[in-house]
Formats: structure tokens, sequence, C-alpha cells
């Protein structure tokens, strides 16, 4: 790999709860060195309008614009580019003359219940899962799509941009539909990498709406003048393709030596599960609802989707909205002096999905399940963390099964690699060490591949991990005593734990 005179790239990475616009700067000193620095962070807060749970895009969009301005005044140049990532599954709807449609619809918003039944009376799961390789979430993409038939609005549409491409299309106009991120609406085929014809067709889904596929480090267009101007940035800007899911992003900056590795990227939701070459469409491997999604450079990531930090988030608005809020520091310390595995839940359960008042939630659950109801924030907290280690145990675990690929390490990557208590607990339970960080994984492979697509880095995967690795700092958390412990509460999950 070699590395050129140090470069200046932008990374948009939009999480579920805020937005970060981030300066990456990539330099040819040694062996070549990645730096990130925070140029403007912005809430993502979800509006709900009669009904119906909306993302504030126009919001968003806006803290972009503000965030390239961040970055061009800070480093008194231009970014060589601008890469974008964020959530997947969600989408906006363009008429025929490129106007947005009205707000895209939260993944979270009640409108698809029932869809999953309805698309199974023409799609049985199995064919469904052999075709798409994708798990049952009954947000995705194309249970969206069914649930909006007949809408004013899917009517009217001309083109579908899934967030990130939106956003980029409003920065460049011109109009594409990311790969890893397109994997993620339930209409690819893993094993192609390109559109499932034959389960579009069956559900009348209209595949044109989609703007031609690209792929990451492909061209995304140059910055639109009036983009400039309102950034005071200096043409040309580049925007460049990048894995525009932002685990597609994240498990590219995964640290990884060799291909023995696990991998955790946590946030709002914990994503556990392997890199394999090809996708796993066994009809156990359906049962045990893993998914089938593309990453970079021709990878699948193979994993469970989890609820994840979710669950501890809402119980911090909760207990915020009750006039009693928590400071999270704390109610981590606390949280590591509670007693663990004494109170613990199925994180995949569906009654966690929707916001709410969480606490009340967790507590209904433990009693449902015979297990002590946890008492006061502290202990809540230690039920949250103790429920997440055992689902990632129970993902690692049932992926190497199932994709026949053995571990050694667990990489922990994202939000949740601040969180020692959860690293420590991930350890235990998995029995198997984990190495924590980086933390802003999605925005520093987003940043890896607008680097190599501009020559400053050259090489692989392993090559990009490679130079992370020599410039990164990360926790190694060991495994402590306490698996017997583990394995009683792992074994009182799989035989209770939800069934989809």
């Amino acid at each position: 790999m070699s590395v050129t005179d140090p470069l200046l790239f932008a990374a948009v990475d939009l999480g579920a709860s805020s937005g970060r616009v981030m300066a990456g700067h990539v330099s040819g000193d040694g062996a070549g060195t990645v730096r990130l620095r925070q140029a403007h962070r912005f809430p993502n807060r979800p509006v709900r309008i009669g009904g119906t749970l909306h993302w504030d895009i126009l919001s968003l969009y806006a803290g972009v614009l503000d965030g390239l301005r961040a970055v061009g005044a800070a480093a008194g140049v231009p970014p060589v580019s601008v890469g974008i990532d964020g959530w997947a599954v969600d989408y906006g709807l363009l008429d025929a003359s490129g106007a947005l449609l009205g707000n895209p619809v939260h993944y979270r918003d009640t409108r698809t219940e029932g869809e999953a039944a309805k698309v199974a009376a023409v799609l049985a799961p199995p064919v469904l899962y052999r075709a798409t390789g994708l798990q049952y979430l009954p947000f995705n993409t194309l249970y969206q799509l069914t649930a909006a038939q007949g809408s004013p609005a899917l009517g009217a549409a001309s083109r579908l941009l899934l967030i990130p491409d939106l956003i980029a299309y409003w920065l460049t106009g011109e109009a594409g539909t990311e790969l890893t991120n397109a994997s993620t609406t339930q209409l690819v085929d893993p094993r192609t990498r390109d559109w499932s014809r034959s389960v579009a067709g069956a559900l009348g889904i209209d595949l044109a709406l989609f703007a031609p596929m690209r792929e990451p480090g492909d061209p995304a267009g140059r910055l639109l003048p009036g983009v400039l101007a309102e950034t005071g940035l200096r043409d040309p800007v580049r925007v460049t393709t990048v894995g525009s899911h932002d685990t597609a992003s994240a498990v590219a900056a995964v640290p990884a030596a060799g291909d023995r590795f696990a991998y955790v990227a946590t946030g709002t939701w914990s994503l556990a599960g392997l890199e394999l070459d090809a996708p796993v469409l066994t009809e156990e491997s359906r049962r045990a609802n893993f998914t089938n999604e593309l990453g970079v450079d021709g990878t699948v990531r193979y994993l469970r989707n989890i609820m994840g930090l979710w669950l501890l988030q809402e119980c911090l608005r909760t207990w915020e909205a009750a006039g009693t809020p928590q400071r999270l520091d704390g109610l981590l310390r606390e949280a590591a002096d509670v007693p663990g595995l004494r109170s613990f839940v199925d994180a995949d359960d569906p009654a966690f999905l929707a916001p709410g008042d969480m606490p009340r939630r967790i507590v209904d659950a433990c009693r449902r399940s015979g297990r002590p109801a946890p008492e006061g924030p502290a202990e809540i907290t230690r039920c949250v963390l103790d429920s997440l280690a055992l689902a990632h145990r129970r993902a690692i675990e049932d992926a190497q099964r199932l994709s026949g690929r053995a571990v050694d390490i667990v990489h922990l990557v994202g939000g949740g690699a601040h969180n020692d208590l959860l690293c420590r607990l991930t350890a235990d339970a998995c029995g198997l060490p984990v190495v924590a960080g980086p933390a802003e994984a999605a925005a520093l492979g987003n940043v890896l591949v607008q680097a190599r697509a501009a020559g400053a880095v050259r090489g692989d995967l392993s090559d990009l991990r490679a130079l992370l690795r020599g410039t990164g700092e990360f926790r190694r958390y060991e495994p402590v005593a306490g698996g017997a412990d583990w394995d009683r509460a792992a074994a009182l999950i799989a035989a209770t734990g939800t069934r989809r």
C-alpha cells in the first residue's frame, strides 16, 4: 500500500439519533495515517404527523450543509471528496421533476404491521430467503413498499432513493442506488449482487423506480454550484460512493488481522456476525434469522440485527421525561456494581421495537419469564447490558455454526466501544477476547473508501485495516471466570426467547 501527501475527505455519517460530518485526513508519513475530527454534529429528531412517524429529512440535509461548511472553514481548503453513509431500509420518493413527495416515513412507524403475512401469502418465507438472503425484520424496504402500494405518493413517484442516496442527489443532481444499502431492501439477490426481479415481479414492485446501481468507490458526481455557494467550498468537490449502509462502512473499518474474527457494530442497533465470501442461504440460516447483506469489496456481512443500545437510549429518554434524568457515566458505574445475570431479557423481543416506556417493558418482560424484576435505573441498566451481551454471544455462536467459519476474537466497533461495561460483559459472555474500537468506525470506513478511490491509499480491505491498526487506539478485554453462569443464562434465553 502506498500513501500520498495529506488529503482531506468529508464523511457524512447519519445515525438514527444524530448526524455527523467528520473531517478525515489521510497522510503519507511512514506507513500512512488516518485522522478523524468531528466538524459538526446535529440532532436527528423524528416527527409524528397525522399518526405517521417521519424523518425530518430537510433538517438533516441542512445539518449536512452546515457540516461541509465547517470542514472547509477549519481546513482552509475544500475536501477532495464527500462520502455519505447512514441507516438502511428507508427511502424518499421523487416526482418526475425531482421534487420530494413528502418526508420519508420512519422504519419504526406502524404502517408495516401485517405486511409480512400478506407477502408470505405470495412468496413463502423459505422462497423469499433463498432469493434474497435477508433476515425477517418487519420494517424491511420490501414491506414498506407493499404497505405503500396504492398510496398517492407511490403512485406519483418517478424515483425512489434510499436515504444516503437522496442526500447525494441533492448535493450533486445525479441519482444512484448504492449496492450495500440496496442489499438491505430484501429486493437484491446476494449471489448475483443485482436486483431479484422474480421477487419484485411477484409482489408488484417496480424496480424502474430505483436509480442505476453504484458500488463503493464509484464516482457519484460533483457538488452543485448552489451547494458550493451554501457551503463556501470551491469547485471541484467530488462525491464518492462509499458503503452507504453505515454498517458496511463500519465493518470495512474493523481493524482485524486475518479472517478468523467476528464483529459487533454497536449503536442504536447491534449488528453481530462474520464477514464471508459468499452468502449462507440455508433453511437453518433463515430460521436462525440471519441476514446476508453485501459489503465492501465483494464481501458478505453475515449477521443478525439485535435491538442494541436503543434499549438503554429509550430508558434514558423515559427517565428524563419523568423528571428523573440519569447521567450515563454515573449510571454505568452503578450498574457495574449490580450483581450480574440476575435479570435479563431476550433483546430481540419485538415488544422492544417501538418508542415508549422502555423501563416498564423490560420489567414486564422479566416478570413474564419468571426472572426477578429489576428495580431502579442501575438494575435496569445492568439488565439491558447483560441482555445485549447474551444476544451478542448467541449471534456469534450461531454465525460460526451456520457458516462453518470459526473465530478466535471479537471486534466491537461503533458507539458501544466507549461502553467499558458492555465490552467486558461481551467478552465474558462470548468467552473470547474483545477488541474495542474504533468508536467512529462508520466514518473511518467511509473516509478510507474515499481515499482509496482518490488514489491516496491502495490495496484491499486487509490493507485498509492494517492502516487502521497502525494508527488507532484500541482496548482489549479478556474473558474472566463465570462462564457457567453465562451458559445457564444463554440456555434460558434459547429455551424461552423470541421465535419469529
